[in-house]
């Protein structure tokens, strides 16, 4: 779970074409389109593997220089991590290496054909290889209100800068969503002193993964840190007078709250790709190639060929990003190899830390180890076969936490000593 600690300016991070040696060419050898993590780990592989200088070209619509995404929801939405912290590499480390990254750069277009992107400014850029990584954008809220200042969704440094800005003044907050980034995002404004209410469409804590016995866990929890639920409805309408003062719920019960937050999902970035398979997602194959030679994707924005649960897979979270950067970049670079991996990814709420691999949509039936009443159990979710196919670990001994990814691989039994 490394976490970046690299120091970058904010004047220097919005100042496109200032990094490299090859700035205003109009052509670079490789080229990653968007600056998010699988651009910043591409390019650490990149330089690992002794890629030449001047050869590797970031075109990002930020203004700000790849970051790793979990301090969003977590550190730094609380005020723990400064904003230097959350930069996967320093600003000297793009220069040192001739790296060319071009921030707030709009791309309308891609010519596969003769291997151009079509950039806003006008200075289009031609390309031999072409990293498609343009993540995902969130889904907004679409009621009378959700135009009023104080309603945030969480997706970018921005968005987390500016969550965290309003949190200061601010003392109750309602977070629509059960899943992912609403229970991390409820955790980060409750420990920042905020009264918090979920309000979750399902009937109980993120109903497509937690068993629930898992729901009903983290739920208690949840309460015992003061957060309320609102569970069975949706928002009907965000009342304010140019700022948000209250959320009133399809059940007509009326909260008053100084913050929204909405955390409802996110859709890839596909807009601009005419010519590529698209659906939920870019479709590349097990090397995360498109159908188009030399053009590739990885990360949210890549639907891909997963050869370990012989299954379609787009992934949206920090682990994906990582590897499929560092496995694309080896791949352009030569190191034609097919992507396999087991599905993972890590959350820190309040004071509990979990992780889970693999997928739980092929399991007959779960197991426990622990107690799901305290703070350190694990679910283990297993085939008709009673072979493992996902494993979720919380504040559990390393044997559980080395041995569950191996076992999804080797598609075998667990075999707990």
């Amino acid at each position: 779970m490394a976490r970046g600690n690299v120091y970058c300016s904010r004047a220097f991070a919005r100042t496109p074409g200032l990094m490299g040696n090859n700035g205003g060419m109009n052509s670079s050898k490789f080229v990653i389109l968007g600056g998010g993590m699988v651009a910043g780990y591409a390019a650490k592989e990149f330089v690992e593997r002794g890629g030449k200088a001047g050869d590797l070209t970031i075109v990002s619509a930020d203004d700000a220089l790849p970051y790793e995404r979990p301090p969003l929801s977590k550190g730094f939405l609380q005020g723990k991590d400064k904003e230097d912290s959350v930069f996967i590499s320093q600003a000297d480390f793009y220069r040192d290496h001739g790296i060319d990254v071009r921030l707030n750069q709009k791309v309308s277009g891609v010519d596969f054909a003769s291997k151009r992107l079509q950039v806003a400014s006008g200075d289009d850029l031609g390309y031999e290889s072409l990293v498609i990584a343009t993540g995902a954008r969130v889904r907004t809220l679409d009621l009378a209100g959700s135009n009023l200042e104080g309603v945030f969704y969480l997706r970018s440094l921005d968005d987390s800068r500016r969550i965290r800005d309003n949190a200061t003044s601010g003392k109750r907050a309602v977070v629509i969503g059960g899943g992912f980034i609403a229970m991390e995002t409820a955790s980060s404004l409750t420990q920042r002193g905020l009264q918090v209410t979920m309000a979750v469409h399902e009937e109980r804590i993120w109903k497509s993964f937690f068993t629930p016995e898992m729901s009903a866990a983290f739920r208690k929890y949840y309460e015992s840190k003061g957060v309320r639920f609102a569970f069975r409805t949706g928002v009907a309408s965000i009342q304010g007078n140019g700022r948000v003062k209250s959320v009133t719920l399809e059940t007509g019960l009326r909260i008053d709250c100084d913050l929204v937050c909405a955390g409802i999902g996110v859709t890839p970035v596909t807009d601009i790709f005419n010519g590529l398979t698209i659906d939920n997602g870019v479709h590349v194959n097990e090397f995360l190639e498109t159908g188009v030679q030399g053009v590739y994707a990885a990360g949210d924005v890549a639907n891909y060929q997963d050869v370990l649960f012989e299954k379609r897979r787009r992934v949206e979270h920090w682990d994906n990003a990582v590897s499929q950067g560092q496995h694309v970049m080896r791949t352009v670079l030569g190191d034609r190899k097919p992507f396999v991996h087991v599905p993972y990814f890590f959350s820190d709420v309040f004071d509990l830390s979990y992780e889970f691999w693999g997928d739980t949509t092929g399991a007959a039936r779960t197991t426990y180890r622990g107690d799901l009443n305290s703070n350190s159990f694990s679910a283990w979710w297993l085939d008709d076969g009673g072979k493992l196919v996902a494993a979720f670990c919380m504040n559990r001994p390393d044997e559980e936490r080395e041995s569950a990814p191996k076992w999804i691989e080797a598609k075998q039994a667990p075999q707990f000593s």
